[in-house]
């Protein structure tokens, strides 16, 4: 090679690289750029077009999201359509069905008679609800035919409030695995709000615990139960507990068990064929109070109500001067509770467990660490979901609350992984 053409060959390779980098630099998805409480506005912005693309696709029929720093709205958006059968589009205000979200609701309540001195963490719960005294737990043993049994054995210690709160209790759900204890949820509608409260207790008196009380986490019908031992506490139904005592005094005007008439037109719906599941999935009938109110499943709200709720939580218990709990309890909340307690392994653990580097609280799933974790985030957050396709979490190190609405229960997991990834991708400084 002559000098001559080495130094054209070098020229020529410059010149490449000196585009290359230039188409770099100017590729907008690699800038920063503007921010706004310490967020890319780009990278939302391409959080935006993702979300956007299961609209279009007719994968999520529509959703709200509402992320807030240092108590700032830092991103409000709603996506695709409130009603897919009436085309209508999504609005921020529209009510969802927010199933497990509830839980929080009642955690707090529960927080509260206990600053109240009306109940004790450590309480029996049969103290409470006499219905839950000396229950049996099931143990499943297979004969020499290779016939499955369910043995009864006593309890060896009795549940208590907290284990309610943290889903030590021993209870379990029916719809989510399989057991012989499973089996008898299901044929007795534990999961459902069919009942009233009073034979729905009384049921679930005759049905043995799928684990020994305080034995191990697993997700269950605990906070249910809970939500009947507060109204037997306060003498109040569980709906105008909550009502007077944490959505009144928050603004959380669009929150409750069931909506008006006058509202209806706001609730949200779902694809009547979940796109991921492949099944026809029936959402609560949420136009008229239900037989029994649901702590663990049952409550609506707004994107904006359950963002005054996690704003309160990340406060520290308090919100525009009005103070719901202590700092002592919230962060009692916020701590978690499992470091002794064994957890299930469950096939749906991406929604309806602790993920990796996760523990619980009262109420909430707690981040541990973040060496074991799959998902972006803080040591210090505390987040839940719903079965009908929202997320919410808080981050008291980056006062950082995020709320996700949509009524897709099949992407639940999904954006469970997602919408952490890209929102602390968004987070540069």
């Amino acid at each position: 090679m002559t000098v001559f053409s080495f130094i054209k060959q070098s020229l020529l390779a410059l010149s490449i690289g000196s585009i290359a980098l230039s188409t770099f630099a100017e590729n907008p998805v690699q800038k920063i750029g503007k921010t706004k409480q310490g967020f890319a506005i780009a990278r939302l912005s391409q959080l935006s077009a993702e979300i956007a693309k299961n609209v279009e696709s007719k994968t999520l029929p529509g959703a709200v999201l509402l992320l807030a720093r240092h108590g700032k709205l830092v991103h409000g958006e709603a996506f695709g359509v409130q009603d897919p059968a009436a085309n209508s589009p999504m609005k921020r205000d529209a009510i969802f069905r927010i199933y497990s979200m509830t839980k929080p609701f009642v955690a707090v309540a529960t927080m509260m008679m206990v600053e109240e001195g009306k109940i004790f963490l450590a309480d029996p719960v049969s103290k409470h609800l006499p219905e839950l005294k000396n229950l049996k737990v099931g143990v499943e043993r297979t004969d020499a035919d290779g016939k499955q049994h369910l043995d009864l054995v006593p309890a060896t210690e009795e549940m208590t409030i907290q284990d309610l709160l943290r889903h030590t209790a021993g209870f379990t759900y029916g719809f989510e695995g399989k057991s012989l204890v499973k089996d008898e949820y299901k044929k007795n509608q534990i999961d459902g709000a069919t009942m009233s409260e009073a034979a729905w207790i009384a049921k679930l008196a005759t049905l043995p615990l799928q684990s020994q009380p305080g034995s191990r986490w697993e997700y269950s019908i605990a906070t249910d139960v809970l939500g009947v031992l507060l109204a037997r506490v306060s003498g109040q139904t569980l709906a105008v507990l909550l009502e007077e005592r944490l959505f009144l005094p928050l603004r959380m005007n669009d929150s409750g068990f069931s909506v008006a008439a006058g509202k209806l037109n706001r609730v949200a719906q779902p694809f009547e064929i979940d796109p991921v599941w492949k099944i026809k999935f029936t959402m609560n009938d949420v136009s008229k109070p239900p037989a029994r109110f649901s702590g663990g499943g049952g409550a609506v709200s707004t994107a904006d109500d359950y963002l005054r709720f996690a704003q309160m939580l990340l406060n520290g218990g308090d919100l525009d001067g009005v103070r719901i709990l202590s700092p002592a309890s919230v962060s009692m909340m916020l701590t978690d509770q499992l470091a002794s307690v064994r957890r299930t392994q469950s096939a749906y653990a991406a929604a309806t467990s602790p993920r990796p580097g996760y523990g619980f609280g009262l109420g909430l799933a707690v981040r541990l660490d973040s060496s074991g974790a799959n998902t972006l985030g803080s040591v210090g957050i505390a987040d839940w979901n719903g079965l009908g396709g929202t997320n919410f979490w808080i981050d008291p190190r980056q006062k950082i609350a995020a709320i996700w609405m949509a009524q897709a229960p099949g992407l639940r997991a999904h954006y469970r992984q997602l919408l952490p990834n890209m929102i602390y991708g968004a987070l540069v400084e």
